[in-house]
Formats: C-alpha cells, structure tokens, sequence
C-alpha cells in the first residue's frame, strides 16, 4: 500500500510538472538547480497548496541538466544585472531627488524607453548575455573547424579559416558584444564608460608587455607616476581658460584647499561693494596671461594709475595690495606679502595640516575594513604604514596644488613676458605633477583616475577649439575595442589583469564562475567548451586540435 501511494504521489507530481511546462521554463530562466532546491527548501514545501503544484528539486535539477543550462544561466545572469543595476540607478535617483528638492529643482518627465535607469540596465545586460554567447558559440565553432571534416573548408578559406580557428577567436568574438553600449544614451556617462574601459585595456596591455620582459631594466623613476605631469598639466590649462571642460567638483576641492591664493571677501568689508569671486579671480589670471603678464604698478603710491580695461573687477584686491609689489599676478594671488617663496611657505604651513586631517579621515576607515587582518595580526606595523601612506598623499596633494600656483610667481621672474604667456600653466601643472613621485610605489588608481579626468577633459577642448570632429557612436566603438582588448589579454595572459578579484569578476563574465584563473589549477588554464553549468570542460580545445592533427 505504501509503495502504490508513494508511485501514486510521484506520478501526481510528475503530472503536475508536464501540465506546467511554461511555469518550468520561466523558472529554469529564473533560479539554478541549487537555488530551486534552497527555494523548495525555505519556502516551498511550507505552504502545501503550492508544493503540490511544484516540481520536485530532483526533476527541476534533471530538467535543467537535460536541456542544457548555459543559455538559461546566460540569461539568469543578464535579468539580474538588469535587475540590479536598475535599482541601484532608481536609489541612486530618489537620494539625489531628495537633496534636490530642498533646493526647489523638480525631475523632468520622460517615457519608459527614454529612461536612462532603463536604458543603462538594457546595455549592460545585454552585454553580459551576448558576451557569454558569443563565447561559446566561436568556442564550438573552433572546435568544429578543427576537425578532419572540416579539412576541405580550411583550404579552400586559409585566411578565414586561420582566423576562426586562433586561440583568441572567441575571445575577439565575444568582445563584440560591447557595441550594445549603444543602447545608452550618448551622454557624459557613456563617455565616462568609454574613458574607463580604454584606460583599464591600456593598463592590462602595460602588464602584459611588462610579464613579457618589456621593461625588465627600466629605471627606479620609471611608472605609472609620469601619467600625473600631463594629467595636471592639461587639468590646469583647462581649469583657467576651459572650465566648462574641467569637471566641476575637482575645481571646487581645489579652490577650498588653496587659501593663500584664492583672497576671499574679507570680514569687515562693506557689504555693499563688489568682491570678485573665486572663479572671477581665475578667469582674470587667464585675462593676465593673454596680456603678456603686464607689470603692477601700486595705486597707494600713484593714485593715477589704472588696470587693465578689460580687469576691473579684480580692483579691490590690488588697490590696496603691497606697494613692493611690481607683477599683477602676485598682486592678485598674494596681495598681503610681496614675497613669493613666503606665501609659498605659508600655503604649505597652513594646507598641510587641514589635508592631512582629510586624508586620516577618508583613509582610516578604508584601511580597517580592507586590512583588519593586519591591523589585528600586526597593529603596530599596520599603524605605521597607514600614517606614512597618509603623509605622503598630503604631501603629494599639498605639493602639487601649491606648486601649481607658485609657479606663476616662478616663471614671471626666469621667463620674459611674451615668452608662452599662455602656455607656462600647463608647465606649472607639469611640474606639480612631479610631486606624484612621493606616491609612485602605490599610487596607480590615483595617476589613472587623473589621466581618465584629463582624456576626458582634453576631448571636451578639442570639440570646443575645432581641433577634431567625433563621429556618431565613435565612444560605442572606442569601448567594443577595449572590451575585445581585454577579453584577448585575459584569455592570453590572465596575470596582465592585476588583482584577485577583478580576475574573478572577468570569469563571472564569462560564465565560469567566481574563479581566479591565475590561481586556479588546470581546468581555467586549458580553456575549452563549458558544461551546463557554465564551467569549463578540461581538455576540449586540446582534443580538437589532435583530431585536426
């Protein structure tokens, strides 16, 4: 009685799941076998009603093994990029809309298909699906090129054929899938997007060509640090005479950390007389550079003298500047203390502290929560890096603000007038880019986010000045060859991904789970085709090519 009511059940159950075939599909397109069985675990088999209805784990996992999960896993994992990345977006928009609001802006309207949260999500879904796709499918069509009947094709198309069958065939093909950032709208993001993909492909090419002997005897001064001379030389250029080409919230750090240059309206002046403004201040040093950096002549010692036409509003800082004075520049950046090497002195004496105080504060909670295990296994030492790598960014970012600046002041006395008036502030910039060298051991995200800042801010000059014409969806194309770039080194030589993790991520990617190919043994070194689960099969590109031999 027990074994026919047991056949009974299973055959109920087993009836159930062939009466709901498109609830057995929208759930292989939804959850794994192993999530369904957790699913059934929890939450399934504690309401009766719906457990009758329901597939058994064991069935779901023979379903999902019998059709094949890669394309299902493909899409479970694009639906959820969708999913994730729409909701990070939508709370990343209420919170900014709540800010906003006290200030009385209010959110324009759109349709759903011109929404940026959906169309973001859309890209990068659509990325992540065609990617892990086209993988396999170049993967499979290697392997069927490479075998004895394929033979009259491979000489009849040599070229085509040497093409498909290469190595890094599915890694080119599967980087295609980048051109789906065209469903982004072209904006500053899809720019940003670009920007980082080509820098993060050039920096994975540099450590390739460095694990190849490349720069095996360079010198010690030799790195990533020498992106920061041409960064902040662009950056400051920009800053003075293109600063709807500079971006906003890295003028405004540097303008609040810069007190000895930046007069600001001072307590006891009357309210109602004009002050300049901190970017009025700017935006009459560029005026300065254009007139060849005319001399100053102080009005508290001839009341007759006048400024420039075209500088009225920098007046109340240089009328009663120190008579010693004798350029405008200086008059206007230090108007107090005639001296230069002083107030370079002094910004140093007054900034270094209030950064470092800054520093302590963004860094300290970081370094706990990404090195507790030193801090717990050897506080002292932990310490003790922690406060050197904190003076040293102080030190680095005090240097190079304040360098900027003084070298207006240094190259008025060794360069004459009309000598690059306008070109000697991307030299100053370059010179307090130098100061990166107090930071060249560990201080790459830093150089490579200055040199995304300054890519970005040089093509937004070259637009502006005339200089180069883009072409429609040119970043689309920009960002698919620095993903095909990326694809080919990570499938050739996965060490030139530094870290660990963007390792793993790169296999997420790919389907392959969260695996670290440089540490991982001989199934992530082979390569090959991937079983339902999308992992990869040991020895089938080998196979394939001892059956073409």
């Amino acid at each position: 009685m027990s074994s026919a009511a047991s056949s009974a059940s299973s055959g109920s159950q087993h009836s159930a799941a062939r009466a709901d075939p498109v609830l057995r599909n929208a759930l292989r397109y939804t959850v794994s076998a192993r999530e369904y069985e957790l699913l059934h675990r929890y939450l399934i088999s504690q309401a009766p009603a719906v457990k009758k209805r329901s597939v058994p784990p064991a069935r779901y996992e023979a379903i999902v093994k019998r059709k094949g999960d890669y394309n299902a896993a493909a899409i479970r994992a694009s639906i959820r990029v969708f999913l994730g990345t729409y909701t990070s977006c939508k709370l990343y928009e209420i919170i900014t809309e709540r800010l906003l609001s006290r200030s009385g802006s209010k959110k324009t309207k759109t349709s759903v298909w011109k929404s940026l949260n959906i169309r973001l999500s859309a890209s990068f879904s659509f990325i992540l699906l065609f990617y892990r796709l086209l993988h396999r499918f170049f993967t499979r069509l290697r392997e069927s090129l490479l075998t004895e009947s394929a033979q009259p094709f491979r000489r009849r198309n040599p070229k085509v054929a040497k093409a498909l069958t290469s190595t890094l065939a599915p890694a080119v093909g599967a980087g295609l899938s980048g051109l789906f950032l065209g469903l982004c709208p072209a904006d500053q993001l899809r720019i940003t997007i670009t920007i980082y993909a080509l820098t993060r492909a050039l920096e994975f090419g540099y450590n390739g060509l460095e694990e190849r002997g490349w720069f095996k005897n360079r010198p010690w001064w030799f790195g990533s640090w020498l992106l920061m001379p041409v960064a902040c030389g662009q950056l400051l250029h920009a800053f003075v005479f293109d600063r709807d080409c500079f971006p906003e919230s890295f003028g405004r750090w540097i303008m609040k950390y810069s007190p000895e240059y930046i007069q600001q309206r001072p307590p006891n002046y009357p309210p109602n007389k004009p002050w300049p403004g901190t970017y009025d201040i700017v935006d009459s040093l560029a005026e300065i550079s254009r007139l060849n950096w005319p001399s100053f002549t102080s009005p508290i010692l001839y009341p007759h003298a006048r400024l420039p036409p075209s500088l009225p509003s920098i007046s109340p800082i240089t009328s009663p500047a120190h008579p010693s004075h004798t350029r405008l520049s200086c008059a206007l950046l230090h108007p107090t203390d005639p001296s230069c090497p002083r107030t370079y002195l002094s910004f140093f004496l007054r900034s270094f502290p209030s950064t470092a105080r800054l520093f302590t504060l963004l860094l300290t909670p970081l370094a706990l929560l990404t090195r507790w295990r030193a801090f717990l296994h050897s506080p002292l030492s932990a310490s003790n890096a922690l406060a050197a790598r904190i003076l040293r960014l102080s030190a680095f970012f005090t240097g190079a603000v304040g360098t900027a600046w003084g070298c207006i002041c240094l190259f008025q006395s060794v360069l004459p007038r009309r000598v690059l008036p306008t070109q000697r502030w991307f030299l100053g910039g370059a010179v307090a880019g130098l100061w990166a060298v107090l930071e060249r051991e560990g201080g790459r995200a830093n150089f490579l986010y200055s040199a995304r800042l300054s890519l970005d801010s040089v093509w937004k000059v070259g637009r502006k000045r005339g200089w180069w014409r883009g072409w429609r969806n040119g970043d689309v194309l920009v960002f698919t060859a620095s993903v095909v770039l990326m694809s080919v080194l990570f499938e050739a030589q996965p060490k030139a991904v530094r870290g660990a993790v963007v390792r793993k991520g790169f296999g997420v990617v790919r389907g392959d789970g969260w695996v670290d190919r440089v540490g991982g043994g001989k199934q992530e070194e082979t390569g090959g085709e991937r079983d339902a689960e999308g992992r990869i099969v040991e020895g089938t590109e080998d196979s394939a090519e001892k059956k073409s031999a």
